[in-house]
């Protein structure tokens, strides 16, 4: 097993697409990167805590590389925009590899420099990976329990599903 931790904008969205990949087996949301120990959803969402929204996946290594991982997390958000995702700003919707090894941090700094070389303005920050503040209660498991305008997500991943079919778990995200 091998972890991976990563911050794209809003963790549900994210959380969406992980959770269908193969070699995947959880994926949790939560926070990383601020400066409270256990921050709830209301205090990051000011953007007063420093934290970003991160999933943290656990992956096997066998069936799923951190290399695709990551491929596929470039593919799910737009690492252009500077604290912000779609309609989503703040610095808690930065985009950041939290590295979790000397692989994993030298894996990431050679993705960022493909990406920065490729669109010139890529605004993904590679950083140490400090202690996961993980979302509290049922909100963590959000998008599993999603109606009305957040499950749009799901119908929303139909151009990703088409691009990563080679590594979903199944046809459905």
């Amino acid at each position: 097993k091998e972890v991976a931790t990563l911050a794209g904008g809003c963790f549900w969205c994210l959380e969406a697409v992980f959770d269908g990949l193969q070699g995947v087996e959880s994926v949790e949301s939560g926070y990383m990167g601020g400066q409270r120990p256990d921050p709830t959803y209301e205090a990051v969402c000011s953007g007063d805590t420093g934290h970003a929204e991160v999933v943290r996946v656990t992956f096997n290594p066998k069936v799923l590389s951190y290399r695709d991982l990551l491929e596929v997390f470039f593919v799910i958000h737009d690492p252009t925009t500077l604290n912000r995702q779609g309609n989503d700003v703040g610095s808690q919707y930065r985009s950041a590899i939290f590295y979790h090894s000397p692989t994993q941090k030298s894996e990431a700094d050679k993705i960022v420099s493909e990406m920065k070389k490729a669109i010139r303005l890529a605004c993904t920050a590679p950083t140490d990976a400090p202690r996961l503040c993980p979302m509290e209660g049922s909100a963590g498991r959000y998008m599993s329990m999603a109606k009305g305008p957040m499950a749009e997500i799901r119908p929303s991943t139909r151009a990703v599903r088409k691009k990563l079919r080679f590594i979903l778990a199944s046809g459905q995200l």
